[in-house]
C-alpha cells in the first residue's frame, strides 16, 4: 500500500498519510454495503429467531436476518429466492382473453399444442418482440442462426445467449454442430451422457457439475462449489 501512496504523490512520513494507512487497514474487510434481498426466505426446521438474530426491516411488518447468504450457507440452512414475473401475469391474462374469445371457459395450458411448427418459423425469422426471454436484441441476432424447430432448442436458445457460454467460447462450436458443418465430438465416450443433449459442449451449468462429477470424481457438494464459483467469476 506504502507504494501506491508513493506512486500517487503522498510522502509516508506525513501524519495524514500514516493516519490513512491505519485507517484503511481498520476498513479492509468490511461490507461494502447492506442490501436486503428482495425476495430471499430462509426456512428451518424450527423457530428462525432461536438460531438467527432478527431485526425489523424499514418496511412495515418484515423482518430480516443479521447473517448474509454465505453465513447461511456455511450452517447450511435452505434459503429460497422467491421472484415476482409480470409475464406470468401477462400470460394470465392472454390466456382468460383467449378463452372469451373462443368460449372455451378454462382455457390454459393443456390446450395449447407443445409443438407449432408456425410459431418456431417465426422464431428463426426472429420475429420475437413481445415474447418473453427471446425478444432481446442479441437472442434475435442468434435466432436464425441457431434455427429452433423443437422447444429443447428454445431452452438451449435462452441459456446460451449469456456471458458464460459465450465467453467459454461454446457458441460457434454448438452452432456449428447444429449446423452440420461440425461433427460431434467428446473427449471420452462417458461424457457423451452428460453433454449429448448439446452436441457435446456444454451449455448448462448443471451440465458442469456433472462433467467434475464423472471426468474429476467430485463429490456433488465440491461440484456445487465449483458451480458457484464459476458463477461468481
Amino acid at each position: 500500500m506504502a507504494g501506491y501512496l508513493r506512486d500517487a504523490g503522498f510522502s509516508e512520513d506525513l501524519h495524514v498519510t500514516k493516519h490513512l494507512i491505519r485507517l484503511t487497514h481498520e476498513l479492509r474487510g468490511f461490507p461494502r454495503h447492506l442490501s436486503q434481498h428482495v425476495g430471499g426466505f430462509v426456512i428451518a426446521r424450527e423457530r428462525l429467531s432461536r438460531l438467527v438474530p432478527i431485526e425489523n426491516a424499514a418496511m412495515k411488518d418484515r423482518c430480516v436476518i443479521q447473517w448474509d447468504k454465505d453465513d447461511i450457507d456455511q450452517l447450511k440452512l435452505l434459503k429460497v429466492d422467491v421472484l415476482a414475473l409480470g409475464m406470468l401475469l401477462a400470460i394470465r391474462r392472454a390466456l382468460e382473453f383467449v378463452a372469451l374469445r373462443r368460449g372455451v371457459p378454462g382455457f390454459g395450458f393443456p390446450h395449447i399444442r407443445r409443438e407449432d411448427k408456425a410459431i418456431y418459423e417465426m422464431c428463426c425469422r426472429a420475429d420475437t418482440i413481445g415474447v418473453f426471454q427471446i425478444e432481446s436484441r442479441a437472442q434475435q441476432s442468434m435466432l436464425p442462426r441457431l434455427r429452433p424447430g423443437t422447444y429443447y432448442d428454445l431452452v438451449i436458445e435462452v441459456a446460451i445467449v449469456r456471458p458464460g457460454p459465450i465467453q467459454g467460447s461454446m457458441v460457434h462450436p454448438y452452432l456449428r454442430r447444429k449446423q452440420g458443418l461440425e461433427e460431434e465430438k467428446y473427449p471420452k465416450e462417458e461424457l457423451r451422457p452428460v453433454l449429448g443433449r448439446t452436441l457435446g459442449v456444454p451449455i448448462f451449468q448443471e451440465q458442469v457439475m456433472k462433467l467434475a462429477m464423472v471426468a474429476a470424481g467430485y463429490t456433488a457438494e465440491q461440484a456445487d462449489r465449483l458451480r458457484r464459483a464459476m458463477a461468481a467469476w
